[in-house]
């Protein structure tokens, strides 16, 4: 496959990778994870809670199905533009810069949404809200796989996303909270508002993190990259500012539509793959979860009170996927992993609109107990898998990309998965949402056959 070569990482990177692929667990890669981590416990946080209050602010508000759907789709598209722009910065600025300042866009105008009067104010402040969660992903997913060792990787990324299923049960906590104990159009707006709390004190997890030495040394800031493995190998849990180190030489930088450039004529394939894995997981993943309170869970007669039973119960499943996923990635490798979570997901979306034309709620929420076990495990393997093919200088662009042509797909389907069950019929819908996850499964083909396994690589040798 067409690879680019960059002269900045020739030498001096690689053997940055090493010293960094040799160190032991140490406390420093568990403060890593965690303080990253939260970023995907609030992303799942604000998603969860939108599906748990979406019948009471359509109540509220007197919004239709559409007017509904569209709070899920504008949010996606916020984490379109935010990964696809801030995946960039991250490329340019660095990832511990982006992953502080998108905390502090996403605390800052989730609390306004908070305090939105109406369902026109609310829908413009969850898309600001989203493009500061758009950017998490990028610069996460980027940082996470140059500051943990080779053999650990893939399961500490698979630890970080698994940090999604418990903002999920997190959610349905606080709407069960929020929602029973007070006024509805109050308590859905202390909802919102918590997770700002949160990511403030994230905000402070993560300003003791470095930055990553990899792009240190990508950017000819090769000193500072030294400080910074010294104290890493010397065991430091907390980094505080870098030693000035004096004037050093820095390659040019590339520009926006330069970078993209380069990631589609050079890396075409590896692209493609980060793109398409994640438009059919995203499709997937936030197509049931608008799909179910709007026209799964009415037909089975549960109730808005009982909605945040449903979907706590059901995360049960996203824990248990997850937590394979981790596993799986570094003993099974990369391939198996995502392959057969990816085909799993699919049979478990038919059996999902088996049981809701039986029109059973006990079967429904078995049927969606296994639905978050496999979507779940689908996209929590595939985010590390394409998140480490991409070489250092270009892999959060390269991230962002993926992400923001998913949410292509995250924002199209739930308009789409409704309007075939109003127009057709509901076992079309889950059709479609099986077909999602064929798509995947597909794309991985060609990547067994010819891309290399992850598993235990280091990311210079993947980036080749």
């Amino acid at each position: 496959m067409p690879t680019l070569s960059f002269s900045q990482e020739s030498v001096a990177p690689l053997s940055v990778g090493k010293r960094l692929d040799r160190l032991p667990w140490t406390r420093f890669h568990t403060r890593v994870t965690l303080a990253l981590g939260v970023g995907w416990l609030l992303d799942a946080l604000e998603v969860n809670i939108i599906g748990n209050v979406l019948g009471v602010l359509k109540s509220l508000w007197h919004l239709t199905n559409f007017q509904a759907s569209a709070l899920v789709a504008v949010w996606l598209i916020g984490i379109m533009l935010g990964a696809l722009v801030f995946g960039y910065l991250a490329d340019r600025f660095g990832r511990r810069r982006l992953f502080i300042l998108t905390l502090a866009l996403y605390s800052t105008f989730t609390v306004i949404s908070a305090l939105s009067p109406g369902y026109w104010f609310f829908l413009v402040f969850r898309f600001l809200t989203a493009i500061g969660v758009g950017a998490e992903y990028s610069a996460i997913n980027a940082a996470i796989g140059e500051l943990i060792p080779a053999r650990y990787r893939g399961r500490a990324n698979a630890i970080v996303m698994n940090f999604w299923p418990l903002g999920a049960i997190l959610a349905a906590v606080l709407s069960l909270f929020f929602i029973n104990l007070l006024p509805p159009a109050v308590g859905w707006r202390f909802a919102f508002a918590l997770g700002a709390v949160i990511a403030v004190f994230t905000i402070w997890a993560r300003k003791i993190l470095p930055e990553s030495p990899r792009w240190l040394v990508g950017r000819g800031r090769t000193k500072e990259a030294e400080a910074i493995l010294s104290q890493m190998e010397a065991g430091s849990a907390r980094f505080g500012s870098t030693p000035p180190t004096g004037p050093e030489p820095l390659p040019p930088v590339s520009g926006f539509f330069r970078q993209l450039s380069q990631l589609v004529h050079e890396h075409p394939w590896r692209l493609a793959l980060g793109s398409l894995l994640d438009f059919s997981e995203a499709a997937g993943y936030y197509g049931i979860f608008a799909f179910l309170p709007l026209i799964v869970l009415p037909r089975v007669n549960i109730s808005e009170a009982q909605t945040p039973w449903f979907f706590l119960v059901g995360n049960v499943g996203a824990v248990a996927g997850g937590a394979l996923a981790a596993v799986t990635l570094d003993s099974a490798g990369r391939k198996a992993t995502v392959t057969g979570f990816y085909l799993v997901a699919a049979v478990s979306m038919l059996a999902m609109g088996w049981a809701t034309l039986a029109a059973r709620s006990g079967w429904v929420m078995a049927a969606f107990i296994g639905v978050n076990f496999c979507a779940t495990g689908s996209w929590v393997s595939a985010y590390p898998t394409f998140s480490e093919i991409f070489p250092t200088p270009l892999r959060s662009t390269g991230i962002g990309f993926s992400v923001a042509f998913g949410r292509i797909g995250a924002a199209m389907a739930p308009l789409v998965l409704v309007a075939i069950a109003e127009h057709a019929s509901v076992m079309a819908s889950f059709g479609l949402l099986a077909g999602f996850y064929i798509l995947g499964a597909l794309v991985m083909v060609p990547w067994i056959l010819w891309g290399p396994e992850g598993r235990g690589q280091t990311l210079e040798a993947l980036s080749k």
